[in-house]
């Protein structure tokens, strides 16, 4: 009777990881489509790649916000 449930239990711990790296794969493949040039980039490159993403967002709204307030002085 033990190893039946030592048997289930990998058998559950097994479904569980592949649900986990298939739900992981899922959110890479969209983080992919979203940064620019970011389709095909393995996992580290592609997380570099949103960082500069991120920083060049936030220049753009830094410079946005600073000719508005020229502009609406």
């Amino acid at each position: 009777m033990g190893s039946n449930y030592k048997d289930l239990a990998k058998v559950k711990w097994r479904r569980r990881r592949k649900r986990q790296q298939e739900a992981v794969g899922r959110k890479m493949k969209k983080l992919q489509r979203l940064i620019p040039g970011g389709a095909g980039l393995k996992a580290d490159r592609l997380f570099l790649k949103t960082a500069e993403h991120i920083t060049h967002l936030r220049f753009q709204v830094n410079v946005l916000q600073a000719l508005s307030k020229i502009f609406n002085a």
